[in-house]
């Protein structure tokens, strides 16, 4: 059953990783999927050649113009916006004594910063509508905090903030908005890891394996049907019983 048939859905980040299996899984689901890329242009144009109804779009998410574009192009393309998935983001882990500003700014910016552009170009849209779901990229690293990864952290951590505050904002417009904290994922970030490392990260899982992007994904689905519509405010946990 093609349960978002008809709805449309715009990913940031949605060439690779998460993103990637986030538009493969709401195309799969029926829904109009546009999606955001801003380096990985063959592979994002390749994943378009799924279906006539996945539209790419090259967009810096740092940049709130971009995304308004973005949202007005999608809106042309399918008439309307049903489902929002912040999913663009970036790590530069260091130690916070060798981290220079540009390496903080940078992460706090497309993370938190393109949470913040590509939802305030939306929610007027879907406030009008009086319906919409907003679903945010957070992390594990929000919740509990990484050594190394301050600037990674303090951006997700801002993320499940924002995510609460403006769920209690707009519910009474028919919007909905969640955020969703990976642990472990099999992603690039996961990949370049030294054996020794990923050993290490397995033993410190309950469930003993790394989460795989389409489950994730499929997580993310969940939260855009009706099945979900009593899920509001929320930042839900899929990692393996990491931060237990």
């Amino acid at each position: 059953m093609k349960e978002l048939k008809g709805k449309t859905v715009i990913i940031t980040g949605g060439s690779r990783g998460i993103g990637r299996s986030c538009v493969e899984q709401f195309y799969e689901a029926g829904a109009n999927v546009v999606f955001t890329y801003n380096k990985s242009r063959a592979q994002a144009l390749g994943l378009q050649k799924l279906g006539k109804n996945i539209s790419a779009i090259k967009a810096d998410v740092k940049d709130y113009e971009q995304c308004r574009s973005v949202a007005v192009k999608a809106l042309k393309i399918f008439g309307r916006i049903d489902i929002l998935v912040n999913n663009a983001g970036k790590t530069c882990d260091r130690a916070l004594f060798m981290m220079s500003s540009e390496d903080w700014q940078d992460v706090v910016d497309t993370n938190l910063g393109g949470t913040y552009n590509m939802t305030r170009a939306l929610i007027t849209t879907f406030m009008k509508q009086k319906n919409g779901c907003v679903i945010n990229m957070s992390s594990v690293s929000g919740l509990t905090g990484l050594p190394r990864q301050t600037n990674y952290s303090a951006s997700k951590a801002g993320i499940i903030g924002f995510t609460k505050a403006l769920a209690k904002e707009v519910a009474s417009y028919g919007i909905r908005v969640n955020a969703v904290c990976p642990g472990y994922i099999n992603t690039d970030m996961i990949n370049i890891m030294g054996e020794e490392a990923k050993k290490n990260v397995l033993n410190s899982i309950p469930a003993k394996r790394m989460g795989e992007p389409k489950e994730v994904a499929q997580l993310c689905v969940y939260l855009a049907t009706d099945k979900a519509k009593y899920i509001n405010g929320e930042a839900i946990k899929i990692d393996g019983g990491l931060a237990i």
